[in-house]
């Protein structure tokens, strides 16, 4: 299969190709059909040029025959001698008669009613001359009738040294009985002088031949009789097809042919006109045309890849600069702008591609910016679990952009009692950079508060008061939740900021525990007091789960939420595994439930273990 490498190599396969075949195509279906309208006007023209040339020779003919017609008729109506003579010195006068001979059956000629001494004055007649008047006006009147019976073919005639040609006429009596003959004599030269003068006759294979392929003249130098002994297969159908038909024409061998003959028969002798020509002559127009046609097409062609190489030299240029910037925008170089050559759509993809090298350059910053920001922040999260004596714990954020809102931490409380441990959970709304700005700053917030204050409640209400003039126009807010673990105590305590309650499982009685709690989101109202609530019996086995919102309102491809439910039975179901392997084993169950689904918000879960 073809595959052309370059784009110059497209233009010239896929334009140049098809165009060229085109031409190409055109030229043999116009080949063809110019080589078929000659051949056909070609036979016209033969059959009209043998047509007025069989004419001729039928209308000299003719005129023969009307007046051997008029002296037997004379003859029949016993008219004047005067009318008979007059009529022979009118076929007396006919360009092609050589002479008339006049003779009964019994070998006498005669002159009936001329004088002797007028006689002579028809030699050129042939006609004899006889003393004995009385037989000769006895012998013309018992002429009754007259029939033409034949025409001969062309003889040589010794004494005159020429062709000749007779038609001969029987003489009858009343009874029909034969009892004299007309003969005259054509000069045959003479007959067909007009066809000798054509000048297809002189440029052409040309014969005048008998109905059988007699051969009477020629323009062929050949000793042939008849065109039947020729080995030329064309002259044996043309002679063939003289015995079916009074003119035509027959192609000879090839494509085109070699030689192309044409006959017609005369009407008033049983002659035929041939002429053969040669095809190459016929068709040298179209040979001509074929030359200059494919010349003109290659010539085309060569214009046409020249315009192609001129018109598409500059744009495919242009695409190789696109190409080379692309290369070095990949690798970091944003320096150079390409310039702007043309005002068409060329220009415009060159443009925008500035453009967008200018954008994506923005974009890199900002995505380096991102990657710092991101860095940062998963620097804010801890980086190690606390390690407190009977407490198994894990945490994990999930962030759905390169950085989020929501945040984890943990805290050791000065004035606490020795192993309390400090948890917080929080959800700023929305996500992405100012998202994760307002967690790093309500992060500083409550380590600040929570070090500084005996009471979590008052902690809070203070962290509270802070975020509510950062954010007091900007119309976000915060969801925490905060609690603290005593261990010794067996017991929680907590605020909760508009956030969802944490959920305690007791494996003993399969029961989950809420720990619900009065409180607005952070950020919301600078006035709100927060009040500490308290949970005893965190026990041995029992199970404490702090997530955000983005976990049980993922959803997958049916629009259908993950859950509390589900998470609770995931609970159940993994209560036996360490703390960072039920995280793993909600996550793993999370991402088959959305399969496809991209994640859409930030995804934060803790989980505390009392194993003593």
């Amino acid at each position: 299969m073809l595959r052309p490498k370059s784009l110059q190599q497209r233009l010239a396969i896929f334009m140049l190709l098809p165009v060229a075949l085109l031409l190409i195509g055109m030229g043999f279906v116009g080949f063809v059909y110019a080589r078929n309208s000659l051949l056909a006007q070609w036979r016209e023209a033969a059959i009209l040029k043998l047509q007025r040339a069989a004419h001729q020779v039928d209308m000299r003919l003719e005129r023969t025959k009307y007046w051997i017609q008029f002296i037997t008729e004379a003859f029949e109506g016993q008219e004047t001698p005067t009318l008979r003579l007059w009529a022979i010195e009118q076929l007396k006068q006919l360009e092609s008669v050589d002479h008339v001979h006049l003779a009964s059956t019994d070998n006498q000629s005669s002159h009936e009613g001329l004088p002797d001494d007028q006689i002579p004055s028809m030699g050129k007649m042939g006609i004899s001359r006889h003393k004995n008047s009385i037989g000769r006006s006895m012998m013309m009147r018992k002429f009754h009738s007259a029939h033409m019976r034949e025409i001969t073919p062309p003889r040589y005639d010794d004494a005159a040294e020429h062709k000749t040609v007779s038609l001969i006429s029987d003489l009858n009596d009343a009874t029909g009985r034969p009892v004299g003959r007309l003969e005259v004599v054509l000069d045959f030269d003479v007959l067909i002088k007009n066809i000798r003068e054509s000048g297809w006759w002189q440029s052409n294979k040309a014969f005048l031949v008998s109905g059988d392929g007699k051969i009477f003249a020629s323009t062929v130098s050949d000793q042939r009789s008849s065109l039947s002994e020729s080995e030329d297969p064309l002259e044996g159908k043309t002679v063939q097809a003289m015995k079916n038909a009074p003119y035509g024409t027959i192609l000879g061998e090839g494509h085109p042919p070699r030689e192309v003959s044409g006959f017609y028969k005369l009407q008033e002798a049983p002659w035929s006109l041939v002429m053969i020509a040669p095809g190459k002559a016929i068709l040298s127009p179209i040979v001509r045309f074929r030359f200059y046609y494919f010349a003109t097409g290659a010539g085309f062609i060569f214009l046409i890849v020249v315009l192609i190489k001129t018109v598409t030299g500059g744009t495919v240029t242009s695409i190789k600069d696109l190409s080379q910037a692309a290369k070095r925008i990949a690798g970091g170089d944003f320096d150079r702008q390409l310039p702007v050559k043309t005002q068409d759509e060329v220009g415009e993809l060159t443009r925008s591609f500035n453009t967008m090298m200018l954008q994506l350059e923005e974009r890199i910053r900002i995505k380096q910016a991102l990657d710092v920001a991101m860095e940062v922040q998963q620097n804010l999260l801890p980086l190690e679990m606390p390690q407190i004596s009977g407490l198994d714990i894990a945490g994990r954020s999930i962030y759905c952009d390169e950085t989020g809102g929501d945040f984890y931490d943990f805290m050791t409380p000065p004035k606490k009692n020795r192993g309390c441990l400090g948890i917080a959970v929080g959800d700023v709304s929305g996500h992405g950079i100012s998202a994760a700005l307002l967690m790093a700053t309500i992060r500083a917030f409550i380590k600040s508060s929570i070090s500084q204050s005996d009471g979590i409640g008052k902690s809070i209400t203070s962290v509270n008061r802070l975020m509510a003039q950062d954010m007091r126009d900007t119309g976000q807010f915060v969801t925490l939740f905060y609690v603290e673990i005593f261990p010794e105590e067996k017991s929680l305590r907590w605020v909760r900021a508009g956030h969802d309650p944490a959920l305690i499982y007791d494996p003993e009685t399969d029961n989950f525990i809420e720990l619900q709690g009065k409180g607005v989101a952070l950020g919301v109202d600078a006035d709100v007091e927060y009040q500490e609530n308290i949970q005893p019996g965190f026990s041995k086995g029992q199970i404490l789960l702090i997530g955000t919102d983005g976990l049980w309102e993922a959803q997958n491809n049916s629009a259908e939420m993950f859950g509390k439910q589900r998470l609770k039975a995931l609970i159940r179901q993994y209560q036996h595994l360490s703390s960072e392997e039920l995280i793993n084993s909600i996550i793993d169950s999370l991402k088959t439930f959305q399969g496809s689904v991209r994640q859409e918000d930030d995804i934060t879960l803790v989980v505390v273990k009392v194993t003593d």
